[in-house]
């Protein structure tokens, strides 16, 4: 089932017309969600920076589109699905039908397409730079836009060459994220993400993660500028997005990793999923 402006349908049944500006142009934006037990993970933060990326592309946010509202129409959605301790939504947002590079209308339409949630950390996993297009840094690249080509080219190069994922950089051949989520390195008692000026996309479960080191006694984290020659010095490396929370990388290159740490990371983030604290 598909929810379309709040209309559950099946999914056979939903049409985009021609003139959709996602389609056309990739005026939209999306967050992924976690639901987890029927409960939406993390939610109040998908939310706010769902609002603050709508009124960055000046969209007209509805007067209905509360936390509540939002969090319900996901919700029912789910209901609507088979049974399953874990999903998966994709709201989507997008300005309505109509106009070429200037839009007729500055209001939106939404959507929410729920799917089982299959994903899980793997034992194994490597990774490796992707180097043919840059992701630019500036504030448009951190927020999530159905703008994602360098992602899917950097996908299908990773499919390609038996990889993992891949190492996004920017013009500046700084580190900036992985396909589908952000990065961290440990060095030490030093855990490094790239700053937001870098680029990267700011993750809900990068935010959460950056929120757990700081409260660590034995590391400190920053967020600053990463060359890729970083990444092969690490003691350990590890990548972060809503659904599968912490992945720790075991190989770049020929530099394996351990995940000790990122282990660790991981049960206190999960220990967040369900507390809140």
């Amino acid at each position: 089932m598909i929810n379309y402006n709040g209309d559950l349908s099946q999914t056979e049944n939903v049409n985009i017309s021609i003139e959709n500006r996602g389609f056309k142009y990739g005026d939209a934006i999306f967050e992924t969600i976690k639901i987890s037990n029927g409960k939406v993970v993390f939610f109040e933060d998908h939310y706010f920076r769902l609002m603050a990326s709508m009124r960055m592309l000046r969209m007209k946010i509805p007067m209905h589109f509360t936390l509540e509202f939002l969090e319900q129409e996901i919700l029912k959605t789910i209901a609507a699905q088979e049974k399953s301790s874990s999903f998966r939504a994709r709201l989507t947002v997008y300005r309505k039908d109509g106009g070429l590079y200037t839009p007729k209308t500055n209001k939106v339409d939404f959507l929410i397409e729920v799917s089982t949630n299959t994903f899980q950390t793997k034992e194994s996993y490597s990774i490796d730079l992707y180097k043919d297009f840059y992701n630019f840094s500036g504030l448009l690249s951190t927020i999530k836009t159905n703008n994602r080509m360098v992602n899917t080219l950097a996908s299908i190069y990773a499919s390609e060459n038996d990889f993992d994922n891949c190492v996004l950089l920017n013009e500046r051949k700084g580190v900036v994220e992985v396909t589908n989520g952000n990065i961290f390195i440990i060095k030490g008692k030093t855990i490094k993400t790239p700053a937001i000026t870098e680029g990267c996309i700011k993750g809900i479960v990068r935010k959460k993660v950056i929120d757990i080191i700081e409260k660590h006694p034995d590391f400190n984290i920053e967020e600053t500028v990463i060359s890729p020659f970083e990444i092969q010095k690490a003691d350990e490396v590890f990548i972060t997005n809503a659904i599968i929370g912490i992945q720790p990388i075991t190989r770049y290159r020929k530099k394996e990793f351990s995940k000790e740490v990122s282990s660790k990371l991981q049960g206190s983030l999960k220990l967040l999923e369900i507390t809140g604290k």
